[in-house]
C-alpha cells in the first residue's frame, strides 16, 4: 500500500525520476547489467520501466490522460511513432525470424516509451534547459572517459574493444559498444556546445563551451569515424547557411545543389551496377545498401519485417557483404525492416521537426542557442547515422528525439499562448 501511495505522489517526484532516467541514458550499459534470458536489464532500462510504471499508475489514479494529451503540440509525430510500432507488430505475420522481430520491437518500444515520457514531462522552458544541461554535463563525463581510452589505452568491459589488441585500445569508446557509436553521439554534443558558445550571455560560459566543442571534435577525430567528421563538416556548413545573408544563402544553395548532382552522377552507376567488389569498407557498405534495396523491392515496399534485415543479409544475400550483417545506415535500416511507408513517415516527421524549429527561429529573438543547437543537430545526426551498425539500440537517439519533440511542443504552446519568457 505504501508503494502505491509513493507511485501516486506528486508530479515533482515523477519529474525527478525522469531527470534521473535521462542521466542514466548516458551511462549506457556500464552500470548494472543483468542478463535475463531473452534480454538484459541495466540501469537505463530499469529506470525507464520504473518511470513508465509510475506514470501509468498516476494516469489510472487521476484519470487525466486527456489533460496530458491536450497540452502536447506534436501529436502528429507521436501518432506516427505509435503507428510505426503497430506496423512492426503487424510485420510479425511475414517476418522470417519471429525472435529477432520481437527483440527489435522491444528496443523500438522502449524508445517510443521514452519519447512519450519526455514530451509529457519537459513541458516548460526551464525543464528544456535542464534537459540541455544534463546532456552537456554528461557529455563532459564521457569526454573524460574517451581521453582515458585514448591516452591510457583502457577500455570498459562494455566496449567491443575491451581485451582487443594494443593498436585498437586507443580508440575512444567511452560507455558505448564501439567508436562509431560514440562519434555519432558526439556529433550532437559538438553542436550543442557550439550553439551555447555562439549565443551565451556570459563570457566564461562562451569560452568553456567553445573549448568543449573543440575537445569534442578532437575526440571524434580520434575515433577515425569518417561519418562523424563528415557530419561535423555538413553541420558547420548548415550553421553557416543559417547565419549568412539571403544572397549568400542562394549562392551556397546553388553550389550545394551542383555538388550533390555531381556526386550522384559519380556514385549512382556503381550502386546499380553488379560488378564484383573487394572487401573494402566502402564497397561492403555499398553492397549492404544494394541488398536492402533488393529486399524492399522484392517485398513490394513492405520491408522484410521488424529486425529481420540482418537475417536476410546472412541467409539470402544478393551481393557479397563479407559477413557484415547490419546495414550501417539508419534510413536504410528503417526501409529494409519496415518498408517505404514507415521510411516516408520518419522522413516526414524529421522534416516537420526541422521546419517547425526553423520557422520558430525566424520569429524569435530569444532561446537562439536551444533552437540553433536542435536544428543543426537534426542535420548532423542524419549524416552521422550512417556510421553505427544499427541506430535502434542507441538509446541516446531516442533521448535526443524526445528532446526535439519536447522542444517543438513547448515552443508551439508558447506561440499559441503568446508567451515570451526570458532567455535561460
Amino acid at each position: 500500500m505504501g508503494f502505491i501511495t509513493l507511485l501516486q505522489n506528486s508530479d515533482r517526484r515523477f519529474h525527478v525520476m525522469v531527470y534521473v532516467l535521462v542521466v542514466t541514458t548516458f551511462l549506457n550499459q556500464s552500470v548494472i547489467q543483468l542478463d535475463i534470458g531473452f534480454f538484459s536489464l541495466f540501469l537505463y532500462r530499469i529506470m525507464l520501466i520504473l518511470a513508465a510504471t509510475v506514470f501509468l499508475v498516476h494516469l489510472v489514479a487521476n484519470r487525466n490522460l486527456a489533460d496530458y494529451w491536450e497540452h502536447v503540440h506534436v501529436k502528429g509525430p507521436l501518432i506516427f511513432l505509435l503507428l510505426w510500432l503497430s506496423y512492426g507488430f503487424a510485420s510479425l505475420v511475414w517476418a522470417y525470424s519471429f525472435v529477432d522481430a520481437i527483440k527489435y520491437l522491444f528496443l523500438l518500444g522502449l524508445g517510443v516509451v521514452f519519447v512519450f515520457l519526455a514530451v509529457f514531462t519537459f513541458t516548460t522552458m526551464p525543464r528544456l534547459y535542464f534537459f540541455y544541461a544534463i546532456w552537456m554535463g554528461m557529455t563532459l563525463l564521457l569526454l573524460g572517459i574517451g581521453l582515458i581510452n585514448h591516452y591510457l589505452q583502457f577500455q570498459l568491459p562494455t566496449s567491443s574493444l575491451y581485451g582487443a589488441s594494443d593498436h585498437k585500445l586507443g580508440y575512444p569508446t567511452a560507455v558505448f559498444f564501439n567508436q562509431n557509436d560514440f562519434a555519432t553521439f558526439l556529433t550532437i554534443s559538438f553542436f550543442f556546445y557550439l550553439a551555447v558558445a555562439r549565443n551565451g550571455k556570459q563570457m566564461w560560459l562562451k569560452t568553456i563551451c567553445l573549448v568543449l566543442s573543440g575537445l569534442t571534435f578532437y575526440i571524434i577525430s580520434l575515433t577515425e569515424s569518417r561519418a562523424g567528421v563528415l557530419a561535423v563538416v555538413v553541420g558547420l556548413l548548415s550553421y553557416l547557411f543559417l547565419l549568412v545573408p539571403p544572397i549568400i544563402k542562394k549562392i551556397m544553395l546553388a553550389t550545394g545543389t551542383i555538388a550533390v548532382i555531381g556526386a550522384a552522377v559519380l556514385i549512382v552507376p556503381s550502386i546499380i551496377g553488379n560488378e564484383p567488389i573487394d572487401a573494402s569498407s566502402n564497397a561492403v557498405r555499398l553492397n549492404l545498401l544494394k541488398n536492402t534495396f533488393h529486399y524492399v523491392v522484392n517485398t513490394y515496399g513492405f520491408g522484410v519485417g521488424a529486425g529481420n534485415l540482418p537475417v536476410y543479409l546472412e541467409y539470402q544475400p544478393v551481393y557479397e557483404t563479407h559477413s557484415i550483417l547490419e546495414v550501417h545506415n539508419w534510413l536504410a535500416e528503417i526501409a529494409g525492416n519496415f518498408g517505404i511507408l514507415v521510411l516516408l513517415g520518419y522522413v516526414t516527421m524529421y522534416g516537420y521537426l526541422f521546419s517547425s524549429l526553423y520557422r520558430i527561429y525566424r520569429n524569435r529573438t530569444q532561446h537562439k542557442a536551444l533552437l540553433e543547437g536542435l536544428m543543426i543537430t537534426l542535420i548532423a545526426f542524419l549524416v552521422a547515422s550512417i556510421s553505427p551498425s544499427s541506430v535502434s539500440n542507441l538509446y541516446f537517439h531516442w533521448v535526443y528525439l524526445g528532446f526535439v519533440l519536447s522542444a517543438v511542443s513547448v515552443f508551439k504552446r508558447e506561440e499559441m499562448q503568446g508567451i515570451q519568457e526570458k532567455p535561460y
